[in-house]
């Protein structure tokens, strides 16, 4: 059966809640405070770290294929 781009994209989808899913499942009160952190960050470094973290993906992504 050939693989199409939608079902390496919902692979990939299904990949990335579960490594999201880890820690609050782990560490429950951990993630709670890291979330309560978070809230207090302001929108612009908020909006670089999301970048920042999309800019390293492309470019892990890249240097995989």
């Amino acid at each position: 059966m050939p693989t199409t781009l939608l079902h390496e994209l919902a692979i990939g989808f299904c990949l990335m809640l579960i490594l999201e899913g880890v820690i609050p499942f782990l560490y429950p009160q951990r993630w709670r405070n890291l979330v309560q952190q978070l809230a207090l960050v302001d929108d612009r470094t908020l909006r670089f770290i999301g970048l920042a973290s999309m800019v390293a993906g492309l470019i892990l992504l890249y240097l995989v294929n």
